[in-house]
């Protein structure tokens, strides 16, 4: 049994420098990346129209999100985003 106790551990988020995230991004298929793209900004728009006279809007970004989603999720489910994870 190990004497530190890594319950406590807090990671630091770290930046991923340009160079790396384009040698990362160059791995993943393009149409994977538009996917990530769209439904990066259809979460936004979903988060954008939460008042009643939005509904119409809020539901078209939903479809889009679902159709960009299907795609990341057969890439990697870890990939598939949700408005709350876009929110800003």
């Amino acid at each position: 049994m190990s004497r530190f106790n890594h319950a406590h551990l807090d990671l630091v988020p770290v930046p991923i420098p340009d160079a790396v995230a384009v040698l990362i991004g160059s791995q993943v298929p393009e149409h994977v990346l538009r996917a990530e793209v769209e439904a990066t900004n259809q979460a936004y728009n979903v988060s954008l129209c939460r008042k009643p006279e939005y509904a119409e809007a809020r539901e078209y970004a939903l479809g889009d999100l679902a159709r960009a989603n299907k795609t990341l999720a057969a890439y990697n489910p870890k990939l598939v985003v949700t408005p709350k994870q876009v929110a800003r």
